[in-house]
């Protein structure tokens, strides 16, 4: 399912606030998989990569078209190689929804990826999640490790599943 396929069923509202701004360069495709759901992902670089999988993981939760970006919120992560970096950057994003904030990016940059030190620093811009502003999508219960992979052999790409 191609990434601009998930229908969302916008009110008026919502529609609105889409077309208020320009549509997002979404470069991520859901891939069925049993139970869950198998995000993939890519860029021109590592860095846009990884910024398409979180916009790709919270795009399955809502139509991030509908997100303003009125706040700023930071994520950094760390790991011991290279896909468990991958792992808790996607965990802290959803921690960020997940948690008291309850924020949705509409947009995510990462600022840079230490692949020595397996650290990574982004930048969020979105809001806090209304269920009156924000179509329901499907929740993200958790990151999976389960057949995760970093390709960077032709263009950079990543494949995670999100258990749903």
């Amino acid at each position: 399912m191609a990434a601009d396929e998930r229908d969302y069923n916008l009110t008026e509202e919502q529609k609105a606030i889409k077309a208020k701004y320009p549509p997002l360069n979404k470069k991520y495709e859901y891939l069925d998989h049993t139970a869950d759901v198998q995000l993939h992902a890519w860029g021109d670089t590592l860095e846009e990569a990884f910024e398409q999988c979180v916009m790709a993981m919270f795009g399955y939760m809502t139509d991030t078209e509908t997100v303003e970006p009125v706040d700023t919120v930071e994520v950094e992560a760390e790991g011991h190689d290279m896909l468990s970096l991958l792992f808790h950057f996607l965990d802290e994003w959803l921690y960020k929804f997940s948690a008291n904030e309850f924020f949705i990016p509409r947009e995510v940059k990462v600022l840079y990826i230490d692949r020595v030190q397996f650290k990574i620093r982004s930048i969020g811009w979105g809001e806090e999640f209304s269920l009156p502003k924000h179509p329901q999508g499907t929740e993200v219960k958790a990151i999976t490790y389960s057949a995760m992979q970093i390709c960077e052999d032709e263009k950079p790409e990543v494949f995670v599943i999100i258990d749903i």
